[in-house]
């Protein structure tokens, strides 16, 4: 039997810039904006479905990606973060100028960090709905 694992409801992961002008990171909205990760993040592993191109070729739209909050965030790690009032999926790097976030896809920017305070989870897994052996682990 395998463990259930709760989906965060009302749950998007766009990976699209809200706006092409301003915004080139990806966003999660999580509960209508709501500032904290859902009840079941509490320490609780929980699940996104990916939307939009910034993270590919790595994760495509439509492959849930499995979020661990208490996980360990390091360089290289894919990450969901707070940043600049949005909820948004990257990969943390650091360089000799520091933290940041990256977009797999060239096409969206980098987002520089002070610090990991930010990060709320780290992902832990992906899959394709209904296709158990197309999962990929990342721990």
């Amino acid at each position: 039997m395998h463990p259930s694992v709760p989906i965060a409801t009302q749950t998007t992961l766009a990976t699209e810039p809200v706006s092409a002008a301003t915004d080139t990171y990806a966003q999660a909205t999580l509960d209508a904006h709501a500032m904290a990760l859902p009840e079941c993040a509490g320490g609780e592993s929980f699940a996104l479905m990916v939307q939009g191109q910034s993270m590919v070729p790595e994760f495509q739209e439509g492959e849930i990606i499995l979020i661990e909050p208490e996980g360990l965030a390091k360089a290289g790690a894919f990450v969901l973060a707070w940043h600049q009032d949005n909820w948004i999926f990257r990969q943390l790097l650091r360089d000799h100028t520091g933290w940041f976030l990256h977009a797999l896809n060239p096409a969206f920017a980098d987002e520089p960090i002070a610090d990991l305070s930010g990060i709320k989870g780290v992902i832990i897994q992906k899959a394709l709905p209904g296709r158990r052996r197309a999962s990929k682990f990342y721990v």
